[in-house]
């Protein structure tokens, strides 16, 4: 395993690994090292072929606290230009949990604000406990969520309940991010990270290349009109059609025997 200044990675059986947010004094929030460590370690979990699910999670009592805000006087002395710049490599850290095809589960043990709460709306699925709140600041002082808070938020619960959200400072604990769909499941606290696991276990379950096509395509759906969707849908399943998984996995229905999955 990479060994990192600001993060932990622990492998569980089944092609299952959890990164943990390693800064609790600062309740997980990301300075300039941190941020580079979370692209390293995205990009080495995208392109891991025996990674089946990743899992992160905070350390302590927050899940992330998102962009320090020590190091926010440096991103505005660097001017609008090379801001927008530094923008464009903050959200490429997002969009690659979005558009990796391993699927990624974020475990909520407590807050998740601005820059944490836009890195688990970039997870597939979130996994909460009690404890566990979505809260999104930015207008309080005097910005707005700008790393797919905003498109990504009214993907998920629709424009009014993003501008509620959003233009109104708002916070959400984990009963009603499961009433608005953004959290999977709730458990009790101290629970989030076994819950996450249990569900990585399903998934790991599955075929990993189907699960994989079913995120790239249910992602690039809810961009697309209806027709290019069902295009998108044929394409993907003339792929898998070709696949081992394919024909282990009807080989192993017609047994009635667990498949025995390669990802080929």
């Amino acid at each position: 395993m990479t060994a990192y200044e600001y993060l932990l990675e622990e492998e569980r059986p089944g092609g299952i690994r959890i990164l943990t947010l390693n800064r609790p004094d600062n309740l997980n929030s990301w300075n300039a090292g941190m941020r580079a460590e979370m692209r390293r370690a995205f990009d080495d979990a995208a392109a891991e072929p025996a990674l089946r699910c990743l899992i992160v999670v905070g350390a302590g009592r927050a899940f992330s606290a998102g962009e320090d805000v020590t190091g926010m006087a440096d991103l505005t002395a660097i001017g609008t230009r090379g801001f927008r710049a530094a923008a464009r490599g903050i959200h490429s850290v997002f969009d690659t949990v979005e558009s990796m095809e391993v699927p990624v589960i974020a475990a909520i043990n407590g807050v998740a604000a601005g820059g944490g709460f836009e890195l688990a709306l970039s997870c597939d699925f979130r996994v909460m406990s009690t404890r566990g709140r979505f809260v999104m600041p930015e207008a309080k002082v005097g910005l707005i969520p700008g790393s797919g808070g905003c498109s990504r938020l009214v993907r998920h619960v629709g424009l009014g309940r993003a501008k509620e959200l959003v233009m109104l400072g708002g916070a959400l604990d984990a009963n009603r991010a499961l009433e608005l769909g953004l959290a999977t499941s709730v458990c009790p606290e101290g629970d989030a990270v076994e819950e996450a696991v249990k569900l990585a276990e399903r998934i790991g379950g599955l075929a990993p290349l189907a699960v994989g096509m079913a995120k790239l395509i249910l992602n690039t759906c809810t961009d697309v009109d209806a027709e290019t969707g069902r295009r998108l849908e044929r394409l993907g399943q003339s792929v898998l059609k070709l696949t081992n998984d394919h024909q282990e996995g009807a080989a192993a229905f017609v047994e009635k025997r667990p498949p025995q999955w390669t990802a080929t």
